[in-house]
């Protein structure tokens, strides 16, 4: 049986990044298996309007490989739309755009293949062996690689008190367009959570307010509705020079450090509180009352169904007060969290996990395992890398990475130049 050097599990931004990347790399036999039958991003916040919150440089390839046939810009010639590109001066772009290049780049790799559903994954001593099915004709077969490198994503975030109560009118965020009909037809809404896609979300539903008359309520567990730290110096977190630093730090200081640095990553735009603040502002004037109440600092501790809508359970937290919302509908605006996808399973004898069972993950990002096999991570080593597994931004660089230890040839033969900032003693 043929043994792939490389086998990409999941095609979301990073598993797509891998495979432009690996195309350019000479004599390396990868392929790259999603069990969607294509590929859509978040199409439940493709919301109109709404941007990439990191620069269109963040691309799959560009701060690795700016001259790769994979890039953003190389996508816009594709598209004929260079000149419009140009005039916009938009250095964030649409989240619909950035949507349609990564399906560009997906349907053009021939590397990639979509509805392919890895079932498991084992070692045999000498490669891994996956096993696959195809989801249109349920045919199954098995794949053979030197290296495997997980890039299955995140999943929604549903906390405790609203799993058993999701449906129509209590979503996630990540459902949110599909949800928005039924949600309109709601008396009221209550959208929990404040990072970007719960400020998103708000935002939308404000905007219809007046043709759906939905009295809005916006909940989170954070102090303040607190912006993203954009700061020149504050995104050198999102650079290798940080991530090496974070790597090098014991894992009990790791873990203390990530929820105090959760404005580097769970904020909002500036550009999107301004908006909120400003519609506020205008339907205010002359005295009137806008439908909507903005509370931070509230957990909520329970829910439960009553009549034709549910009843939030609540806790001020700094009051240590409690109180009840009533409410027609609820977004989950909880963000996503990384998961070991039940493939692995045949690996769970040599997996070497950590105390609190999760992967213990080397600076190129390879998993430990009690056997020889290679195993990369992708977006699933914030509690070893820090605050930038997630974003986009350092995609390529991971990538990159993680070809230069399969290949045993760096992508990047100079060093770049990232942070003024020298994080740690020297």
């Amino acid at each position: 049986m043929r043994t792939h050097d490389l086998l990409g599990i999941g095609l979301g931004p990073f598993g797509l990044s891998l495979a432009a990347l690996a195309d350019g790399v000479n004599d390396l036999d990868a392929v790259f298996l999603d069990q969607r039958p294509g590929l859509s991003w978040h199409p439940g916040l493709l919301l109109e309007g709404a941007t990439l919150q990191v620069p269109f440089l963040a691309d799959l390839v560009t701060l690795v490989d700016p001259t790769s046939r994979w890039s953003y810009l190389a996508y816009l010639k594709t598209r004929g739309r260079l000149f419009r590109f140009y005039l916009a001066e938009r250095f964030q772009v649409p989240r619909s755009e950035y949507d349609d290049y990564l399906r560009w780049v997906a349907e053009s790799l021939p590397s990639c293949r979509f509805g392919q559903r890895v079932d498991a994954l084992a070692w045999d001593g000498d490669a891994f062996v996956a096993t696959v099915t195809d989801t249109t004709t349920r045919d199954r077969r098995t794949l053979r690689a030197r290296s495997v490198v997980l890039g299955v994503g995140t999943e929604p975030v549903v906390p405790a008190p609203f799993e058993d109560l999701l449906g129509k009118r209590v979503v996630h965020a990540a459902q949110y367009l599909d949800a928005r009909p039924a949600l309109h037809e709601a008396a009221s809404v209550t959208v929990v959570g404040s990072g970007q896609s719960g400020a998103e979300v708000f935002l939308d539903l404000l905007r219809a307010q007046p043709e759906t008359g939905t009295s809005l309520r916006w909940l989170t567990r954070t102090p303040a509705f607190a912006p993203m730290e954009y700061s020149k110096l504050g995104l050198e977190h999102f650079t290798p020079d940080y991530t090496g630093y974070f790597h090098g730090l014991p894992q009990p200081t790791r873990d203390a450090l990530l929820p105090a640095q959760w404005q580097l990553y769970k904020g909002i735009s500036t550009t999107t509180i301004a908006e909120i603040y400003d519609l506020l502002y205008e339907r205010t004037v002359g005295g009137r009352r806008v439908d909507a109440v903005l509370q931070p600092a509230v957990a909520v501790e329970a829910a439960r169904s009553e009549g034709d809508g549910y009843v939030l359970e609540c806790r001020q937290v700094q009051q240590d007060r409690t109180f009840s919302v009533p409410t027609g509908g609820v977004v989950l605006a909880t963000g996503h969290a990384a998961r070991r996808p039940a493939l692995l399973d045949p690996l769970l004898p040599v997996l070497d996990l950590d105390e609190q069972g999760r992967y213990r993950i080397g600076a190129d990002h390879r998993v430990a395992l009690r056997c020889s096999g290679a195993l990369y991570v992708q977006n699933a080593e914030t509690h070893t890398h820090g605050v930038g597994a997630p974003d986009l931004g350092l995609g390529a660089w991971r990538s990159a990475t993680i070809l230069g230890a399969i290949t045993g040839r760096p992508l990047v033969e100079e060093p770049q130049q990232g942070a003024f900032t020298t994080f740690g003693a020297p």
